[in-house]
């Protein structure tokens, strides 16, 4: 038989599955001797006030063995020899991408400029040994893309794109800890996602698609007004190779070269929004302290403590982002000469310090506007293009700007946030 409750328990019995166990059999009127298993389905953490409780939605089976498997499988066929898509990008979107793409019998041609997953790690070691950037290989370019290895979050504040489920269980078929099916914010963690993404490439191999590395595409292939393929240069011997068929531009929102080359070619684009602001870190006994209501912080049971923060100042959002309990903060610039911080998190979270994006939005009118008051200070020929890619070179200008005022260095101008927002 199974039967499934929803709890609200402290900490200490939340987190211990035997006491979870006792406690659920005694309070729901069972011998605790029938229970051959505990499934947590659902758990979030309720903070607001100074008794610390989690409400939690489970699965008890009494008297059986579980027959259901833990997370949902997906069935990845041998698309050899079917019509082939070609996905340009081997982060999250061009992974999901190509695993869709072999659902729907589809063969996925998948190319990355970076390296693969581990390749790539020696490259962001050479960031912070030498001060030096890979243009091809980085934080953000690379097998797995930005997520790799800048914390792998898998949280979204939109509730517009449909439910999530599908993904985490996913990420869970590839080795992802089956506790992101239950919490609330779900997160796996740099030390473990990189062997999770290895297998989703093995799966695409397997299944009969071709994953290249070291690949950059340079242009589209347009015949009669329809893309028909892409160019691309493998960056090992420098050759120039062709792949054709319908085309997935998963390339990310740092890949500037392919948004200079869309704008060249006269594909069409629309300028979006940016949120740009500075990265916070504060010890994470202090946010334990403050979210936990204790000065004894987070204690033996609960997890190092998030935070959100989401406000309005003169019609403009100003938002937390990508909130790292003991985490690090870390160099993702894309090219020399550029400064730019992540912030990620080992899946135990438990470094001394905790950090967190606080940004504001920037809207294409501030820049483009006639009375503008943000200097982008760019100079192109062609006025629409301008308006396109304005957003993008003041974001550029303002990593030039960093990169000078850290010595030109890969090391981020820092100072006390107070001071920052006195202006000193």
């Amino acid at each position: 038989m199974k039967q499934e409750y929803e709890l609200r328990v402290l900490p200490q019995i939340a987190y211990d599955e035997r006491s979870l166990t006792e406690y659920t059999a005694k309070e729901k009127g069972f011998d605790v001797r029938t229970v051959n298993k505990l499934r947590v389905l659902r758990r979030s953490i309720d903070a607001r006030q100074r008794t610390i409780f989690v409400n939690l939605k489970v699965r008890v089976y009494i008297n059986e063995e579980p027959k259901d498997d833990e997370y949902v499988k997906t069935e990845y066929g041998d698309v050899s020899g079917k019509p082939r898509v070609i996905v340009v990008g081997e982060g999250p979107a061009g992974l999901f991408a190509a695993l869709r793409l072999i659902e729907r019998g589809f063969c996925p041609v998948v190319l990355e400029r970076g390296k693969d997953v581990h390749e790539r790690k020696r490259d962001l070691s050479m960031i912070t040994k030498t001060h030096k950037v890979d243009g091809e290989s980085n934080y953000c370019f690379g097998e797995g893309g930005a997520g790799a290895y800048s914390d792998g979050k898998l949280y979204t504040r939109s509730k517009k794109r449909g439910s999530i489920d599908k993904i985490l269980n996913v990420f869970c078929q590839f080795g992802a800890p089956t506790s992101i099916l239950a919490d609330a914010h779900p997160h796996i963690g740099t030390d473990k996602l990189p062997r999770v993404i290895e297998n989703m490439r093995k799966q695409i191999v397997a299944s009969g698609g071709e994953v290249h590395h070291q690949t950059r595409m340079d242009r589209l292939i347009i015949e009669g007004n329809h893309v028909v393929g892409v160019e691309a240069t493998n960056l090992v011997n420098d050759e120039e190779k062709t792949f054709r068929g319908p085309v997935i531009l998963a390339t990310g929102h740092s890949a500037r070269d392919v948004y200079r080359y869309l704008s060249a070619a006269k594909v069409e684009m629309e300028a979006k929004s940016l949120a740009i602001g500075v990265r916070l870190e504060h010890p994470s006994m202090l946010i334990d302290q403050i979210q936990y209501h204790s000065k004894y912080g987070r204690g033996k049971y609960l997890p190092a403590a998030e935070y959100s923060f989401v406000t309005q100042v003169m019609d403009r959002g100003v938002y937390s982002f990508c909130m790292c309990p003991g985490g690090f903060v870390i160099p993702a610039a894309t090219d020399a000469q550029q400064i730019v911080v992540n912030g990620m998190s080992p899946s135990n979270r438990g470094t001394k310090w905790s950090n967190s994006g606080m940004v504001v939005e920037i809207h294409p009118e501030d820049i483009n506007a006639p009375s503008a008051k943000i200097d982008v200070d760019i100079d192109i020929d062609d006025a629409e293009d301008n308006n396109v890619l304005a957003m993008m070179r003041y974001q550029e200008k303002l990593e030039r700007l960093c990169w000078q005022q850290g010595n030109m260095r890969q090391t981020a101008p820092a100072q006390r946030m107070a001071d920052f927002v006195n202006g000193n």
